[in-house]
């Protein structure tokens, strides 16, 4: 269900062979843009989930030192090697854990990935730093083994919430999207597509509710996986419409936060299902 800017995007992309920096509301599609690309293009995707603190050791690589020791002892048991060529020994391949972004540019992989980089945000600055390297050219430096270099580059898509702003020097090496919240038949296009089970009426009335409850000063505003998850919770309690009733005992699948709830509720949450209705 992408617009015609995204889609552009994502063809100058994959044309120029330049990461894709999506900005949004959280709930508004990013993640799941980087699956549909992945199953279009019948490719892998490769996840790397960003978290404060994230290092190289769980983003890129690190050395399997169990098995590097037990090979050590097996080596000096057996009459061992010479410093250099146990050195070569363990420090190979064969002792490598690739994590994802490693396992993105692998040289030896046959089939395309797309790497998806999600929440970078959340990262820590110094990471982003690590990742100028990867962005520019694809490869990365491993101290004992060299330079590691895609043979067929990656998609990159890397996505932001927008809890801190990211470096320039990131954003410069990336084409850039901002991803807003759909509008109503956007919205209802996607909630018909991927909840096909749902009466027409019942995606339409909670679409439009939820359109309204953005319209409110929220903690945390209902993204479209929530409107997804509402209209399949609905549809699992075999309702074909909205009424006062359930909207309150499932508010919850939309609103994530005890301070949203205490405000919708009540009077306010009438009102808001009464002009939903009138619309639908």
């Amino acid at each position: 269900m992408a617009d015609q800017g995204l889609a552009v995007s994502l063809f100058l992309a994959l044309r120029l062979r330049r990461p894709l920096f999506l900005e949004g509301e959280a709930g508004v599609g990013k993640t799941s843009l980087a699956g549909a690309v992945a199953s279009a293009l019948d490719a892998d995707l490769i996840r790397l989930q960003c978290y404060e603190g994230l290092d190289v050791s769980h983003a890129v690589y690190e050395w399997d030192y169990a098995r590097q020791l037990l090979e050590l002892r097996i080596l000096d048991a057996t009459g061992g090697l010479g410093r250099d060529d146990a050195r070569r020994e363990l420090y190979s391949e064969a002792f490598l854990i690739k994590r994802p972004l490693l396992q993105a540019i692998d040289p030896s992989r046959s089939r395309p990935v797309v790497l998806l980089i999600d929440e970078i945000d959340r990262a820590d600055e110094e990471f982003e730093g690590y990742l100028l390297e990867l962005l520019a050219e694809f490869q990365v430096t491993i101290p004992e083994l060299g330079t590691i270099r895609a043979t067929d580059p990656p998609l990159v898509i890397l996505t932001s919430n927008r809890t801190r702003e990211v470096h320039d020097a990131l954003k410069r090496r990336c084409l850039y999207q901002w991803i807003a919240y759909p509008t109503f038949e956007k919205e209802m296009a996607i909630v018909r597509t991927r909840v096909p089970q749902a009466s027409a009426k019942l995606a339409q009335q909670v679409t439009t509710l939820v359109q309204e409850l953005r319209r409110e000063e929220l903690y945390k505003v209902p993204g479209v996986s929530e409107t997804i998850d509402w209209v399949t919770a609905l549809a699992a309690l075999d309702r074909q419409s909205l009424d006062a009733d359930i909207v309150s005992h499932t508010l919850g699948v939309a609103l994530k936060a005890k301070e949203d709830l205490d405000v919708i509720r009540g009077e306010k949450l009438t009102s808001l299902l009464d002009r939903a209705m009138a619309q639908a």
